[in-house]
């Protein structure tokens, strides 16, 4: 037997070890995916492809979905019957106003909520500081206090919604305001599923959005960490955000390395805290940007996945499946958006969604055609869920798992992309850490001279993007656009002194007093957040007492 042979019979006996120990198991649960799959055309389509004719390119870093590395893939059957989860990030004015959107999505056939919070709550103040001024509800849904939470989450079932909240700063706030308002409904904190964002490094080197200085933030997260991996063990820690590192401007090895190098980070302040690996690591999540070039980011997925499941079992030591796998949420590219001609955005976002899904992931955001200019429209959003829809039942891509494995290019892009990430996690490493490249500037001036670079092409023709350097047109019809009312902040402001009258102040008064006495020892801040949220404290009250233990981190100016 030639050496041809012997790794073909080799492909073929992992991949009947793998349909009988992974597949076979895994669609027992779900009964629907054991149906025959067929093109339009009526061809069978198998679950799996694997190296036959051109077995001589097989590549063990390729192997089987399901199982390590996770190039293809972190489960064995994929959206054989069952689809990511469709959501649709939303927010905006007042706590009934985006409660209302999100009954509308839902009744569009969304799968989980996304909610998008407004600034002022973003970064710890209240709707009435000054700091809020001409801010409140703009970007996203103003929420003050647990009342403003309970209105957002009005009829909502949360212990059969899944829900992710994109906060960063006071994320362990916003959890407690969640897990109180599941307890009124009287849903067990092990029945609520979800998503927190929680994902501080990256925002001060690519969004802003900090409160407190790394080392305090970094505290904070471990402390969600350990309270989580007891408390609520449906929920995600953190989504660890490569998604604003491109939309800074980085390029797909960036997006990658600097992520991952944020996660090795999270990883080794939680192993540092005191914390098994094993006992958190399966509810660390990501967060990717879906960009047009379509192979290239179905290859970073791949790359992405392939590069932490060796990080975690070869670094950390993790050794449950789970503790190994990649699981990201994924959105298309803001960035990507044009203001002129809004309706190609439309085509923009299919495209990026057609590359979240060949890629793998496990839910998706999918932009509207009026982004560039304003918060989405409700026609808008329900075109962008269209979308993810018409790819999912339309499209045939579903049909078969990790249907561009395989392919030289994808492969070739597959491997670039992890070598190239592998060495700025490597050159990271020799900085003595996230924290030390971000505070000598090293991370920013990276993704600067990407965006500078790009910017350049784009300025000088040698990038065409449709509409905007090429195929430009005099007139743009914009159509509708959703204007937020500027009464929404005196509103706001009206609800929130109600609520301070009528809760009980003295016990509001102990709660933040035991924040205060907890975050100047090593106590766990989310049982005293928990018990502060629920006494109707506020998000600036709570933030207020931290930043007078922790201080505010001020920017370094990179040069």
């Amino acid at each position: 037997m030639n050496n041809l042979d012997e790794l073909k019979n080799k492909v073929q006996s992992a991949y009947q070890n793998w349909d009988k120990n992974i597949y076979q198991k895994t669609i027992s649960k779900f009964p629907e995916q054991q149906k025959e799959f067929t093109t339009q055309s009526f061809t069978n389509v198998k679950p799996l492809y694997i190296p036959s004719d051109s077995i001589e390119n097989y590549n063990e870093n390729i192997g089987f979905p399901g199982e390590f590395p996770y190039t293809r893939g972190v489960q064995p059957t994929m959206y054989r019957g069952r689809y990511w989860t469709m959501r649709q990030y939303a927010g905006f004015g007042t706590a009934k106003e985006s409660n209302e959107r999100y009954h509308y999505l839902l009744k569009q056939g969304q799968s989980g909520l996304s909610v998008a919070f407004d600034l002022p709550t973003q970064i710890g103040y209240d709707s009435d500081d000054p700091m809020a001024l001409g801010e409140v509800g703009k970007v996203g849904v103003a929420i003050d206090t647990l009342a403003d939470m309970e209105i957002l989450f009005d009829k909502i079932p949360l212990d059969k919604v899944s829900t992710s909240m994109t906060i960063n700063a006071p994320a362990a706030i916003l959890l407690a305001m969640y897990i109180a308002v599941a307890e009124k409904q009287g849903v067990g904190r092990k029945d609520i599923s979800g998503t927190i964002q929680n994902d501080i490094l990256k925002e001060y080197f690519a969004r802003g959005t900090y409160i407190f200085p790394p080392k305090s933030s970094m505290r904070l997260i471990t402390n969600i960490f350990e309270f989580c991996s007891k408390e609520i063990p449906k929920w995600n820690t953190i989504s660890i955000s490569g998604y604003h590192i491109r939309e800074a401007g980085s390029t797909a090895a960036q997006e990658v390395g600097f992520t991952i190098a944020d996660g090795i980070a999270y990883v080794e302040a939680a192993i540092k805290a005191g914390l098994d690996v094993d006992k958190f690591a399966g509810q660390l999540s990501f967060f990717f940007n879906a960009h047009n070039d379509l192979l290239e980011e179905v290859a970073k997925y791949r790359a992405a996945r392939r590069l932490w499941a060796r990080i975690m079992k070869e670094r950390f030591g993790a050794r449950k499946d789970k503790s190994q796998m990649m699981r990201f949420h994924t959105q298309t590219a803001g960035s990507a958006l044009t203001a002129q001609q809004v309706d190609n955005n439309i085509v923009r976002v299919t495209i990026q969604t057609l590359a979240a899904v060949l890629g793998g992931t496990q839910s998706l955001h999918t932009n509207s055609r009026d982004e560039a200019l304003a918060l989405p429209t409700q026609q808008s959003v329900k075109i962008a869920l269209r979308t993810q829809q018409i790819v999912a039942h339309e499209s045939g891509i579903t049909n078969t798992i990790d249907p561009l494995a395989g392919s030289y290019y994808v492969e070739e892009l597959t491997d670039q992309i992890a070598k190239e990430a592998e060495n700025y996690i490597k050159k990271i490493d020799t900085l003595g850490g996230m924290i030390n490249a971000i505070e000598e500037g090293y991370v920013q001036r990276e993704i600067q001279k990407s965006a500078y670079k790009f910017n350049q092409e784009v300025e000088q023709g040698k990038r065409i993007i449709v509409g905007l350097n090429k195929y430009q047109e005099q007139e743009n019809s914009t159509g509708e656009l959703l204007r937020i009312n500027e009464s929404i902040q005196q509103g706001q402001i009206v609800f929130l002194n109600q609520v301070r009258k009528e809760r009980d102040n003295e016990a509001v008064n102990q709660k933040l007093a035991a924040i205060k006495i907890a975050a100047e020892k090593s106590d766990n801040l989310m049982p005293h957040i928990l018990e502060a949220v629920k006494a109707y404290s506020s998000i600036g009250e709570i933030c207020n007492i931290l930043r007078g233990v922790f201080g505010e981190y001020q920017e370094h100016v990179v040069i």
